[in-house]
């Protein structure tokens, strides 16, 4: 087995063995760190002698380097003294012995990565590192920045979790709950940083994408009865369907307009709308634990999704229930990105120029202060009213706004059509 071949099985495997070890020492952080270590073991060991259970080897591995760290602690001698005198210690960690528990680990793995005490970097990082089973190297080429930035982040998680004294254990019903937001936006984050890169010479991260779905279909395993955890996973399915019309051969994005709808992912296409379907069977749960009817915010914009996967064209969308969905989302969730995206919705169905009023409001309030976004509307909107002059200095600012190279291509090719 090759290093490809331990890269497979941690991807799998490190939710489970970084929980359970998490369970077994009660330290977090002493859990990552010697699963890691059976990691980096492993690259050496296998290729010469295969394991015959490679998840197993390396649960094994990372107990005994769990134990080696707690005796190396002085303060702890008592402890591992106890640990590595319980025959039944091996038991607690064995995932073929208590699956049910296993899942509860991997669930309360989840909230601790995504604990309301850190920095939404370190949730993300601590996240896709212990839950994702990536490397540093990996989230930080994913978002463009220094390893050892990320590593820093990671770092400062573990020590936050343990000065704040987290404990490991899946949050009582209600805090769960409550919490939930929390780790769904962590997912949403992960996702829309691969489904539209923030910065960078690529308008997609499909690998990150696809990490974000990957976890969110762990979560909805887990925890099955949350309508906004399936409402999450179908806005993520239905998005990434459209994946491989939105580029060309050479990375150049494709407008929606433009896109051949027969290379969308219909398998895509069909799992996110059994999971919408999944989010309108479940009752939401507020803020003050009352059970209420219809979609969540995550749900609603699956809703919007589904209603462009469903359509042969961009002419024959059924805008004016998008719009309908929109304003339902701007009341469930309100911010001036539901707005703005309205806006291009309302410009669908009803004309530029009542949209271009909603877009007006939005910089009149500054609510999108240095966003790119809000003069690429506003200059499609202008050039449907054959404002040309202001249509392009509209794409023009927002080509120099834009931090991601491929989308700054397109809007100042636009803007040049206007000239």
């Amino acid at each position: 087995m090759g290093t490809a071949d331990v890269e497979a099985v941690w991807r799998v495997e490190s939710a489970r063995i970084v929980a359970a070890l998490t369970r077994f020492t009660g330290d977090f952080g002493l859990a990552e760190d010697a699963a890691q270590e059976a990691v980096a073991e492993a690259l050496v060991s296998w290729p010469r002698a295969s394991p015959a259970n490679p998840a197993g080897w390396l649960m094994a591995t990372a107990r005994r380097r769990a134990i080696d760290a707690i005796r190396r602690r002085a303060a702890l001698q008592d402890r591992y003294a106890l640990l590595a005198a319980d025959p039944a210690a091996d038991r607690t960690i064995d995932p073929e012995i208590d699956p049910d528990r296993i899942d509860d680990d991997v669930l309360a793995l989840m909230f601790v990565s995504c604990h309301p005490v850190l920095s939404r970097e370190a949730r993300v990082a601590l996240t896709l590192r212990v839950v994702g089973g990536l490397s540093s190297e990996e989230i930080a080429r994913a978002f463009l920045v220094p390893v050892p930035t990320v590593q820093a982040r990671i770092t400062r998680g573990k020590k936050t979790i343990a000065a704040a004294g987290v404990p490991f254990e899946l949050p009582p019903a209600a805090e769960r709950r409550e919490r939930l937001g929390g780790v769904l936006s962590v997912l949403y984050v992960i996702f829309t940083e691969g489904s539209t890169a923030t910065s960078g010479d690529r308008l997609l991260r499909p690998e990150l994408a696809y990490e974000a779905i990957r976890l969110a279909r762990t979560l909805a395993a887990l925890q099955p009865d949350e309508p906004e955890v399936h409402g999450l996973l179908a806005l993520c399915e239905l998005t990434a369907a459209r994946f491989p019309a939105r580029t060309g051969p050479d990375g150049t994005p494709i407008l929606l307009e433009d896109q051949n709808r027969r290379l969308w992912d219909l398998p895509a296409i069909r799992r996110g709308l059994t999971a919408l379907a999944m989010a309108s069977a479940h009752p939401r749960h507020t803020s003050a634990g009352e059970s209420t009817r219809g979609l969540g915010p995550y749900g609603l914009q699956a809703a919007i999704a589904a209603v462009h996967a469903s359509a042969p064209s961009v002419e024959a969308t059924d805008w004016d229930r998008i719009v309908l969905l929109y304003e339902t989302l701007g009341r469930v969730a309100p911010s001036p990105v539901v707005d703005l995206n309205r806006a291009v919705a309302v410009a669908m169905a009803s004309g530029p120029a009542q949209a271009l009023a909603i877009v007006d409001d939005l910089i009149a309030s500054n609510r999108l202060p240095g966003s790119h976004l809000v003069p690429t509307v506003r200059g499609e909107l202008l050039a449907r009213l054959d404002r040309r002059p202001e249509a392009r200095a509209e794409l023009e600012l927002a080509a120099r706004l834009c931090p991601n190279q491929p989308e700054r291509s397109v809007l100042l090719r636009k803007a040049a059509a206007l000239a």
